[in-house]
Order: structure tokens, then sequence, then C-alpha cells
């Protein structure tokens, strides 16, 4: 970008931090926003901030709401962030379906929330130094270590629907047939309720088992149907955090929990590993570590 274009009113947009700087050419052939210039780093005094120069007319604060509130546009804006995290961490190479091989190879990173944005450079800079204590510490706390998310549904057959109104003369009124059909409403109700809370008890092993082999997890609101795609509910929607050196064992529990048969009351879909972003966020307090001992 040329120092006139520098010099047009606009913003900064800042994607990650880390320690280890990517080289400045393989930043550079990462793209960023489209409507922004190249993917660019800024020293913060040993920390390393990637950010990008975004025009305000499109990432000022009312425009940009309006912008992320079209689905469309939601999406490339995360794709884009994803990518400069990914460039951040030097794993651009691996691309955006193999996010997970790059990461376990790449420098530890703070992933920013989206759309972090700041007035120049100076600003984005002082942000960094203001915040330095918490992103070293986040930077120690991830160095070699990466996130597996883990979501589990019930099984189809535990969210049937209810039965419907009587259907005939012979499940209406008060006599033998109105009884009859009442005590069938009661006993699929019982078999749900019970369907449910099997489905959960196994969601609910599902995650202790995989907490016995992550250094910490963290648990994201269940997605609803509209999001899922699904018609039977979501019971666990977690995230791990995983030593590399202990993802062979973390894999192998995945293995054994998701086989099939092995829990029929529930669905359960994995991926990873990938940038921990689940615990990397500066603006709140850290996970807790689970009780396992880790080694400094």
């Amino acid at each position: 970008m040329s120092a006139a274009e520098r010099a047009e009113p606009g913003l900064v947009c800042a994607f990650a931090v880390t320690r280890t700087p990517p080289g400045s050419a393989a930043l550079a052939s990462v793209p960023g926003h489209e409507e922004g210039g190249p993917l660019r780093m800024l020293d913060a005094g040993g920390l390393y901030v990637v950010v990008q120069d975004v025009p305000a007319a499109l990432f000022g604060e009312q425009a940009l709401a309006e912008r992320l509130n079209r689905p469309a546009d939601l999406e490339r804006c995360a794709r884009a962030h994803h990518r400069a995290v990914e460039a951040a961490a030097g794993a651009a190479a691996a691309g955006a379906g193999g996010a997970g091989a790059g990461a376990v190879k790449g420098a530890a990173v703070v992933p920013l929330p989206m759309a972090t944005l700041y007035r120049g450079d100076r600003s984005a800079v002082r942000a960094v130094a203001e915040r330095r204590p918490v992103l070293e510490a986040l930077l120690d706390r991830l160095r070699d270590r990466t996130e597996w998310a883990v979501k589990v549904h019930a099984a189809d057959g535990a969210a049937e629907a209810p039965p419907g109104p009587p259907s005939g003369p012979e499940d209406s009124g008060s006599g033998s047939g109105g009884r009859a059909y009442l005590s069938r409403a009661s006993a699929r109700r019982r078999d749900r309720q019970e369907a449910h809370g099997k489905a959960r008890a196994e969601a609910e092993a599902i995650d202790a088992e995989l907490r016995r082999h992550a250094v910490a997890a963290t648990r994201h609101r269940p997605q609803s149907e509209r999001l899922t795609g699904r018609r039977a509910p979501q019971l666990l929607n977690a995230a791990y955090l995983v030593e590399n050196a202990d993802r062979d064992a973390f894999t192998r529990a995945l293995t054994a929990l998701t086989a099939d048969g092995g829990r029929p009351s529930v669905r359960t879909d994995a991926s990873g590993p990938w940038i921990p972003y689940s615990f990397a966020r500066w603006d709140e307090e850290p996970v807790p570590e689970t009780g396992r001992e880790v080694p400094a």
C-alpha cells in the first residue's frame, strides 16, 4: 500500500498477537478482508500483532454492524479473520480446509475477537502493551496446545414428537377410549423423558472422559436446531485444550466414544485440532485447567 493510500482516513483491524512473527512476504500473501490492504505486522515491544488497514466507510461502527447482520457478509468477515489468525500462527499454508494440521506446527497465538478495530497503529500497539501481562500468560499457556471441538446430540429417537390429539371417536370423550388415549400419552411421555435422560447421561460421560485427556475444557451454549439442522437437541457443545504430545491419547478416546453402537442414545461429532480460540480470550478470566499435572 502506498504512502498516499495509507494517509487516507481508515482504521486498523487487528487479528492476533504472537511472540514469533511470520515472515512479512508470507504474511502479505494471505488475503485478509477483501476491502482492505495487505496483512502486516506491528511490533509491540516483543509481542507482534497482525493487522490490516481497512476503510472506515465500511468498517465504522454503524457500517460494520449493518454488514455483520447480513449472513453472507458475516461469513466473509469470519473467514478473513480466521485466515489472518492462521497466518499469525505461521499456518497459512494449511489453507481453510486444513487449519488443524498447520495449527499443530505453528507458533502460539492469541486470536483477537473478530472486528477488533483501532484508529491507527499507535492505538493498536498501546492496546497490546496495556494487556501485556495477560497476553504473555495466554501465550505461555497455549504453547504446544490445540483445541478440539465436540458436539453431542440426542439420537433421533430421543426427540420424537409427542402424540397428537385423539383421531377418532374411540379416542375421544370420557369413557374407556379417552382413558386409553391418556394412558398411551402418559407412557410415551415417560419414554421420551427416559430416553432424554439417558442421552444426557451419555453426553456427560463423554465430557468426563475427554476431560481426563485435556488440560482444560469449556462448554459453549448448545446451538439451536436452526443452526445445527437437526431436530434432535444438542446436549453438549464443548471445547478441549489438549497438549500436542497427548493428541494420540485424546483421539483414541474420541474414537472409542464415537464408535458405532457404543452409545446408541447420542450422536457425537468432533473436529480438530484447531487454533485454541475458546481458551485465548484476553478480555475474560482464563478457563481453569483441570486437575491433570501438566509439565512446565
